[in-house]
């Protein structure tokens, strides 16, 4: 006689899809804003008195014209040495990154992860309809990550 299973009939597991996390609902919206006419001295006191490593620089309308990170002061502190001239009191606009690559508002955080990945950047300007509203870094979608259920990626 064969031996019956106790086990009663397996119940369909139900496909769980990620919930809808954008990276408005997690990226910084108080943000530090540089001005082209700064000087990068100015700049890299800004960094070291908010503990922060870069930025966006905006115009006298506050549309997006650059990004000015620590990378850029270490051009001007090693261009500063090979010439052998302290660093100069030259305005931002010299030194900031122009080909500025930014995020949508509207993408999931899953896309975001993907882009960062991808490059080298460790933060992006965040654009809604060509406004600058805010900025993500990796460390906003790792503590995002850190915050969601890992088996359903959904909020706790």
């Amino acid at each position: 006689m064969p031996v019956k299973s106790f086990q009663g009939e397996r119940a369909q597991k139900k496909r769980v899809t990620p919930s809808k996390l954008t990276v408005s609902d997690i990226m910084q919206t108080r943000l530090i804003l540089f001005r082209p006419e700064q000087s990068i001295h100015q700049v890299m006191q800004t960094f070291i008195k908010h503990r922060i490593s870069g930025g966006p620089v905006v115009d006298e309308r506050g549309t997006l014209i650059g990004v000015i990170s620590e990378a850029d002061c270490m051009k001007e502190i090693s261009e500063s040495r090979y010439f052998n001239m302290p660093i100069l009191d030259k305005s931002l606009q010299h030194f900031m990154t122009k080909n500025v690559d930014t995020i949508e508002s509207k993408i999931s955080i899953f896309d975001a992860a993907a882009k960062f990945s991808k490059s080298s950047r460790r933060r992006y300007p965040v654009l809604e309809n060509g406004r600058l509203v805010g900025q993500i870094s990796r460390k906003d979608i790792v503590i995002a990550a850190i915050n969601m259920k890992s088996q359903t990626w959904r909020l706790k």
